[in-house]
Formats: structure tokens, C-alpha cells, sequence
């Protein structure tokens, strides 16, 4: 048992039992090869060839790393305890195999327990699979045999280390020493201290800390009515400031509508009019919000996951991004790799080494990375405040976003342990645009859809604790009382009211998809203030401009700012103008005489194959505009343009009495006013107006509801 090791076999056989697994891995993900994303067309895939199989190799590469390593802390165990007379290499190869296993298994279950979307978002096998395996799993069993892992592996390494250095040999046992110490040191150093406060207020101007959620419904704030209470950190944070209950966003998909957002100009005018943008679109014709910021001082930074790929996409100016790269490109998708070996690297990848080196096995679409960014939003501000300028900081998280996956425990909130059905872990079937346009077409009898419902809930829950840690940090950093916060989203989602669901499908009923919630706090205006007039999501970068003291004109906006309604002054409705987004496929609830569209995955193209940003043809894009329902919203009144085969077809809704259909024959000239007003923002986004010329009808309703 005192024989010294001989590390050469040992690090032979492991290597060599790391190499048979990866060679099998490999061989069957290729043989079962499945890539993540859109499919394109055969003559486009053919001439990525070349640039798959270098993506197949780069993963494979990491698959080798990562499994040398357990094979090594394999071989340390069986070298330590139970040392081979002959043919050391072969046991070190056994042990690092039982290691590869062992280690791969655990890992597996603790991410079953914890991040389940992580699997789902690669598993594209039954998931009755998965559903009945949780059920064998207990988190403090799990966690226990985790720590009698290291612990085993880590005395394993001191034994050698210390044999080593008997036998005289002090620089293998250094570096057999350094493994588990490098660990133990990592998980005791002290974290930095508090920075000095940002020098905001001595500068004259706030700083500004966005914080969105992707797909937030404005009606699950607890300030809504929402009897679950979901959001009480929001809602206390609403309490010192401004909330907008109406706000609406003018295409409910993420691009156009954080285009819009950080610009104050409607999608026709910025450019980005749908997700699938070639290059030239990320360059945009109008100012942005970071950028002008930034020239006036500003360190701006933006940090996110998935979802967030857009804020790094498209030319804002930020000065810093921690953001996805870009999730509609196919280099990107195919660096993803197949199932299986994607599968196995993305277990080992949620860590800052993942992110810096595999990003897109860490920004995987569906991986729940909400707790990830929640500390890159802290760490940024720490980083931000040190300076001496003010700082903008936008963090959004896809935490609220399909398939609606959390982390333990929230998607257990609502749905509780003992459903058993496909969609435990997260709304199932929607991992390719072509599995969601297959299952938009399906009517809600086709899902479970209280269970999507409570994940959907239990995600909301899960980005209100985010939101409470980032504000406790600027409280604990002294920087609360310097800085405006705002909360929003870039759009909701329809959960079935209308027979479907996703977001942008339709400007039908209440607005679920085209109504965002919106808090604005700023501290030299101390709440609560509740505005239920209509406002618009291009109303908000001219407010953030003012309220930094800037000039708004800058922008060369189309909104106006919501400050007036800040400070009491402005109480009438704008008007709200909005518009479907680009569907998949045809969806439930749609009209038989729709102006018909072809599937979305049929007009994709990749205009420069040098970079491989998938996007939609000139043709796709005429067709989809001409395609698209739309809606003005002006208080409690809404119409609606469907474009038909035999032309648009419109009708007038008083959404205070929504059992009373179409009263377009009741207001006539209401309803022909609203009409010019959608029209012309449908000919010229420009020339919409902030507030149409309706008569006294509107103000009087709208003056009796108040």
C-alpha cells in the first residue's frame, strides 16, 4: 500500500479509457446526428460541411478533457488504495473508466434535480424517461454522495502526494497537492468588499439599472390582482416608484420589440421588424439609448443568457456585454453540436470555464441560467460603480421564456412532486422551430396546461427573487438612492386563452402577448403611482434620456417620454399601435379567409455564408408585412385590422365590456377614427398619431372609468 505511484501509467490509462469513451460518444452522435435550430436548405447545409465536422471535433476535443479528468481522479483513487503490482496502465484505464461512468452519472442526476432544462433542451429522446428517474432522486442523498466523492478523490491525491514525497520526489507531489488546494482556497477566499458609491449624484446624473424578464405577462405582477402573489419584491419595489399598467410593445418578439425599446423608434423605422435580420439590420439607421449615454458620460454594460443574444447582435453601443453570441446563426447552432455529445460536455459546462470557452454549450437555448446572471448583474455593478461616472446597466434573462424550465426548486412551486406527464420539467415539444410551428397548430387540448400554467408561474417567482437580490445589492452598495430601476419585459405570451399560445401570434382579446409590465423608479420621484392610461414601450428610452437630464430630441424618437405621468401632469391615454410577429405556421383561432403566409422555415436564407446569420428573405419579409394582423389600443378601446383575402377586415372593441364583440356599428366615428390612426402608422410609422382626434367619447369613457 506504501509503493510509490507512478504517475506515467497512470496518466497513460486514463487518457486511454478518455479516449475510448470519447471515440464511442462521438461515433454515435454523429451516427445519431440531431443539431439544435432551424432546418436549411440541403444546398446551404452542403456547404457547411467543412465547418461541421470542425464542430463535431471541437466538441469531441472537450468531451476528451473533460473525461481524461474523471478517468484521473479514477485512477488517483485506485492508485492511492488499491496500487497495481503489474500492469498499472491497464488498472488506471479500468478505474478511469468506472470513474467516467460514475462521475457522468452523478452529474447527470444532480442536473436532474437542479436545472433539468439543461437535459430536456438536449434530450431528444422519451421524456417519460427522464420523469420517472426524478422521482428516484433525492437532492440531500444526492448532495451527500457529491461530497463523499471529492472527499474521496481529494484523500486519494494527498496519499499519492504524500508518498511522493517520501520517496523524494517534492515537484509531482506539488503539483498532485495543488489539485485539491486550488479547490479549497476558491471556495474560502473572501469576496471583494463594497466598492465606493457610484459618483452619480455628484455628477449631476442617475444611474440607470434595467432589469427584464423574456415573455413576462404584466398581469402576473401581484399589483395586477394575480392571486398567486408571484412578485412581491416587484411589488414592493412599484411601491417607490412609477407603475405603468398598460404599456404595450408594437411586435411581441424579442428583437424588434428591445430594438424599440433602447431606440424610442417603431420597428419600420429602426429596421428590425422580426427575430431573422441579415447583418446590415444590425447597424442602426437611428440613435440608441447606450450609445447616446455613453457620449455623455455613461459607462453602460449589458449582461444576459440566451435571450439576451439580440442586445449583443445589434449596434446599441454598449461599452461592456456578458450576452449569448448570436442564437440565429448557423456556425453558432452547428458549434452545438449533435445530442449526445452535446448532451455529455453541456453537464460540465455551467461554469465561468463553459462560458468563457464553450459558450454555446452554456447559452444553450432552455438552460435556466437566471442565478448566472443575477451574479454577472452583481458583479457588473460592482465594476461599474468603482468608476467615477455614472452607469447604465440593461439585464435581461430568459427566466420566464419557453419552455418555461426553472431551477429547483421553483419549477416544483405550483405543479407539486406528484405529476408524472411529459411536461414536468419544462413545456415539452418546443425545442426546434420546427417542433414549435407542429405544436402551435395543435389546439390546448394537446398539452397539459395547468402544468405549463404553474411552470410558467414558478418561473415567474424565480425572476422576482433575482430582481429582489439585484436591488438588495445596490441597497447594500449605497447606490439605491442614485439610481433609477426599472423592471419590464420585451413581451408577454398567450397561455391558451385564445385555444393557443406562444407570443405575437395574434392581437385578438386582452393583449397577453403585446402587454408588458413596466416599473420606473426613480428616486427623486418617491411613489406609489399607478398610471392606467395606454402607454408604449417607445415611449420609455425618451424618458430614461430626460430623466438623466439629457435631451429626449436626441433620440430622434418616436415615442414621447412618460415623465409627465411621473409627476402627475399627464393622465390621457397615447395611443398604442402593434402588430403580429412572423409565424412559424398557421395558428389555432386564425380566420379560414387569412391572408395566407408560407411557413416561416421556408423563407429563411443565409445571405453571406462567410458569417452564417440566418435570415429572412426580401421576399419573406414582403410577405409577412403584408400578412400581419394589427391593432391600435387607445384606452379601453381597440381595433383590429385583419388582412383577409378579399382585403383587411376591421373591427372596434370596447375591452370594459369584452362579452359585447365587435360595436363597430354602435361608435361608428370612433371606430373610423381609430381607423386613419392605424392606417397611417401602418404608411408611415412617423406620422401616427400620440393621441387621434376621437371627439370627447374616449375622454369621457375613459374619465368615467377613472
Amino acid at each position: 500500500m506504501n509503493r510509490v505511484p507512478r504517475l506515467r501509467p497512470l496518466a497513460a490509462g486514463s487518457a486511454l479509457a478518455a479516449l475510448a469513451f470519447t471515440a464511442l460518444l462521438t461515433a454515435k452522435s454523429v451516427a445519431d446526428f440531431g443539431r439544435t435550430g432551424p432546418a436549411i436548405r440541403a444546398e446551404i447545409e452542403a456547404h457547411y460541411l467543412g465547418y461541421a465536422v470542425y464542430a463535431v471535433g471541437r466538441l469531441a476535443v472537450a468531451a476528451f478533457v473533460i473525461a481524461w479528468l474523471l478517468a484521473m481522479a479514477g485512477a488517483a483513487v485506485q492508485a492511492a488504495f488499491l496500487p497495481a503490482r503489474r500492469r498499472p496502465a491497464f488498472a488506471a484505464f479500468v478505474a478511469g473508466g468506472a470513474a467516467i461512468g460514475l462521475g457522468t452519472a452523478w452529474t447527470f442526476a444532480r442536473a436532474l434535480v437542479h436545472e433539468p432544462g439543461t437535459l430536456v433542451a438536449s434530450w431528444l429522446y422519451d421524456v417519460a424517461h427522464l420523469v420517472r428517474l426524478w422521482f428516484l432522486v433525492e437532492p440531500l442523498p444526492l448532495a451527500g454522495i457529491g461530497l463523499a466523492l471529492a472527499g474521496l478523490v481529494t484523500l486519494a491525491l494527498a496519499v499519492l502526494a504524500l508518498r511522493l514525497v517520501r520517496a523524494g520526489r517534492p515537484w509531482p507531489a506539488a503539483a498532485l497537492a495543488a489539485v485539491p488546494a486550488s479547490a479549497a482556497l476558491a471556495a474560502v477566499l473572501p469576496r471583494p468588499g463594497a466598492p465606493p458609491p457610484a459618483a452619480g449624484a455628484a455628477a449631476g446624473r442617475p444611474n440607470i439599472v434595467l432589469i427584464g424578464s423574456d415573455t413576462l405577462r404584466a398581469d402576473r405582477l401581484g399589483l395586477a390582482g394575480y392571486p398567486r402573489r408571484l412578485t412581491p419584491h416587484i411589488d414592493a419595489l412599484a411601491a417607490q416608484g412609477t407603475w405603468f399598467a398598460e404599456t404595450y410593445v408594437p411586435i411581441a418578439r424579442t428583437a424588434p420589440s428591445i430594438t424599440t425599446l433602447l431606440t424610442g423608434a417603431w420597428p419600420r423605422r429602426h429596421g428590425v421588424t422580426s427575430n431573422f435580420i441579415p447583418d446590415e439590420a444590425t447597424r442602426l439607421p437611428v440613435p440608441a439609448l447606450p450609445a447616446l449615454l455613453r457620449e455623455a458620460g455613461y459607462r453602460t454594460a449589458a449582461v444576459g443568457d440566451w435571450a439576451a443574444s439580440d442586445v449583443g447582435k445589434i449596434a446599441f453601443g454598449f461599452d461592456a456585454l456578458e450576452v449569448s453570441p448570436d442564437q440565429w446563426n448557423l456556425k453558432y447552432l452547428l458549434r452545438q453540436g449533435p445530442k449526445d455529445l452535446r448532451l455529455f460536455v453541456a453537464l460540465f459546462t455551467h461554469n465561468a470555464a463553459g462560458r468563457l470557452l464553450l459558450p454555446e454549450l452554456y447559452y444553450l437555448a432552455g438552460r435556466p441560467l437566471t442565478a448566472d446572471v443575477g451574479r454577472a448583474a452583481r458583479r457588473a455593478i460592482d465594476r461599474l460603480a468603482a468608476g467615477r461616472r455614472p452607469f447604465f446597466l440593461l439585464t435581461f434573462i430568459a427566466t420566464t421564456h419557453a419552455p418555461f424550465g426553472s431551477e429547483y426548486p421553483y419549477y416544483t412551486l405550483f405543479s407539486g412532486g406528484g405529476y408524472r406527464g411529459r411536461s414536468k420539467f419544462s413545456m415539452t415539444g418546443v425545442f426546434t422551430p420546427e417542433d414549435i410551428a407542429r405544436r402551435q397548430a395543435q389546439g390546448a387540448e394537446a398539452f397539459d396546461v395547468q402544468q405549463i400554467v404553474d411552470l410558467y408561474d414558478g418561473a415567474v417567482r424565480r425572476f422576482d427573487d433575482e430582481v429582489g437580490r439585484i436591488v438588495e445589492h445596490l441597497a447594500a452598495r449605497g447606490l439605491l438612492d442614485d439610481t433609477i430601476v426599472v423592471v419590464f419585459s420585451d413581451h408577454g405570451t398567450d397561455l391558451f386563452e385564445r385555444g393557443t399560445w406562444g407570443q405575437g401570434n395574434t392581437v385578438l382579446g386582452d393583449d397577453p402577448s403585446n402587454r408588458i409590465p413596466l416599473v420606473v423608479v426613480d428616486p427623486r420621484r418617491r411613489g406609489p403611482r399607478t398610471v392606467r392610461a395606454t402607454v408604449r414601450s417607445v415611449d420609455l428610452a425618451p424618458t430614461l434620456l430626460e430623466l438623466a437630464g439629457l435631451d429626449p430630441g436626441r433620440l430622434q424618437a418616436d415615442g414621447r417620454s412618460l415623465v409627465p405621468f411621473m409627476d402627475g401632469v399627464e393622465a390621457a391615454p397615447r395611443a398604442a399601435y402593434f402588430a403580429t410577429g412572423a409565424w412559424l405556421a398557421r395558428v389555432q383561432g386564425m380566420a379560414e379567409d387569412h391572408l395566407r403566409v408560407p411557413p416561416l422555415l421556408e423563407l429563411l436564407e443565409i445571405p453571406d455564408h462567410g458569417t452564417g446569420t440566418i435570415a429572412l428573405s426580401a421576399e419573406g419579409r414582403r410577405r409577412i408585412e403584408a400578412a400581419r394582423d394589427r391593432a391600435v389600443r387607445y384606452g379601453r378601446w381597440k381595433l383590429v385590422r385583419i388582412p383577409t383575402k378579399a382585403g383587411p377586415r376591421y373591427a372596434l372593441y370596447d375591452l370594459a365590456e369584452p362579452q359585447a364583440g365587435d360595436v363597430t356599428a354602435h361608435h361608428p366615428a370612433l371606430a373610423a377614427c381609430l381607423r386613419r390612426a392605424l392606417e397611417a402608422w401602418v404608411e408611415d410609422p412617423a406620422a401616427a398619431p400620440l393621441r387621434p382626434d376621437c371627439g370627447g367619447e374616449v375622454a369621457a369613457r375613459e374619465g368615467a372609468r377613472s
